[in-house]
């Protein structure tokens, strides 16, 4: 990592060539399922690398307005992609906008759709619109990453609809989103479930979206299970499946860049960095988790083993402990992993702090700045 010391801090890090291998992993499965595949901005909307996912994967799907405007302008427009979205309701001042966005929407319920059907219709471009489905089965544990757990809003329940079946007219498809950072195995065990449930629709409907939280591109995915479960499933049932991963299209292809600016003893050894758990990566205190830091063991495997925190007034603002071979310094830099997806999508300007800056590091070795944040970036949230 020759390129550390030629960035600002803290800063964020896009690595091109990872990136680019994890796209190859997700064209492959594209090609040999026969499906279509699409980048979840919510987990990675850094467009700058858009002309690059945009040679592998289908298009992308947003959750929001502004999302929605991105994929079109940055996705879809400049490279004949698809641009879907979903929200659990849609804001009336929004959804004429969306309307000249998107080519794909997903509507929470029956209700939803009916409600905002003779707008779809009566558009000048035929407009994909779909059901999101709760088969209320999910193997993810967490609550707050499971869009399955009871009193879940996300999604329509069986009971409920059956109760709205007749205002389902002119769907063609649907959607659900069961999983988190999870297997092949997680998915083949779901299906069957969605399809013992919402089977009975399946020969009303063009499309099948299976959500995302499929981690195609880590380390032991059983990549061979995932294909032929939407092989057969799509023998079976003959209908378009689409993907929409978030996570595997950037996982391990980006990093966050600190540097360590005090050093103290307070019962423990105690680093002060200028990058923050609380700010530059909420899942760490959201989650929780401890990301990994490049050469650094768990606390007391290494010599020198340090609590790193940042430079907010949150107590909490504390991003684990690690051991180092040495002591540390300030002005020493560090390098945390997989720091990509969603850190950069999440992230704040809490107590005034400021952005991370966003750096590309390409196939070449070669490193450009893409993004420096100002005062203006934080003042102008404000008023």
């Amino acid at each position: 990592m020759n390129w550390i010391n030629k960035v600002e801090t803290p800063c964020y890090v896009i690595d091109e060539r990872k990136l680019r291998e994890n796209l190859s992993i997700l064209a492959d499965v594209r090609q040999r399922a026969g499906c279509k595949i699409l980048l979840a901005q919510k987990a990675f909307s850094a467009f700058a690398v858009y002309p690059l996912i945009a040679e592998y994967l289908d298009g992308c799907t947003a959750s929001g307005i502004f999302e929605a405007r991105l994929g079109s302008e940055e996705m879809a427009k400049p490279f004949g992609k698809e641009n879907h979205v979903f929200s659990p309701a849609y804001p009336e001042r929004d959804f004429d906008e969306i309307l000249t966005l998107c080519d794909h929407i997903v509507f929470n319920s029956p209700k939803q759709w009916a409600k905002y059907r003779d707008k779809v219709r009566g558009h000048s471009k035929y407009i994909q619109a779909g059901i999101r489905v709760n088969p209320e089965y999910s193997e993810i544990e967490t609550d707050i990453y499971n869009p399955c757990f009871t009193g879940s809003r996300m999604g329509t329940t069986l009971e409920r609809f059956k109760d709205e079946l007749e205002l389902c007219e002119g769907i063609d498809g649907l959607h659900f989103h069961t999983m988190c950072e999870q297997g092949a195995d997680v998915l083949a065990r779901t299906l069957p479930v969605v399809e013992e449930k919402f089977g009975f629709f399946f020969d009303r409907i063009k499309w099948l979206n299976f959500g995302g939280g499929h981690h195609i591109t880590r380390r032991g995915y059983d990549v061979e299970l995932l294909i032929s479960t939407i092989r057969n499933f799509r023998d079976k049932y003959n209908p378009e499946v689409y993907l929409e991963p978030g996570e595997a299209v950037a996982l391990n292809a980006g990093y966050l860049v600190t540097t360590v600016l005090d050093t103290f003893e307070n019962g423990i050894k105690i680093a002060v960095t200028d990058a923050s758990a609380a700010c530059h990566m909420p899942d760490v205190l959201e989650m929780p988790y401890r990301p990994e830091i490049f050469g650094t063991g768990k606390p007391d495997e290494k010599e020198f083993t340090y609590r790193l925190g940042g430079n907010t007034c949150l107590a909490g603002d504390v991003i684990g402990d690690y051991s180092f071979d040495h002591e540390l310094s300030a002005g020493e830099r560090l390098v945390f992993g997989d720091m990509a997806i969603y850190s950069m999508c999440k992230n704040n300007t809490f107590n005034g702090i400021p952005l991370p800056s966003i750096y590309i590091l390409h196939e070449n070795g070669g490193i450009d700045l893409v993004k420096r944040f100002s005062y203006d970036d934080f003042k102008g949230r404000l008023s």
